[in-house]
């Protein structure tokens, strides 16, 4: 078994690097997939809102208060 005195100098800062990289990439595709999960899950929303309209158990103007009461902070118009 090696100790940290055995340990070539140049291995822990790479290490460390590589280590950086990988929880920074995890990250970026558990945020991708969530975000796209997400904007699934609204367009699924929009498709049954629609539904309910198209077999008039629904107004429209139901129908767009219930989807501007879910729209995302930023103020998505679609």
């Amino acid at each position: 078994m090696m100790t940290l005195a055995e340990i070539p100098s140049e291995v822990i800062p790479l290490t460390a690097i590589a280590g950086g990289i990988t929880v920074a990439l995890v990250s970026i595709v558990v945020g991708g997939i969530g975000g796209t999960l997400k904007t699934k899950q609204r367009e699924q929303t929009k498709r049954e809102v629609a539904a309910y309209v198209a077999e008039g158990s629904m107004t429209p103007d139901e129908a767009e208060r219930l989807l501007k009461a879910g729209a995302p902070a930023g103020g998505c118009k679609s």
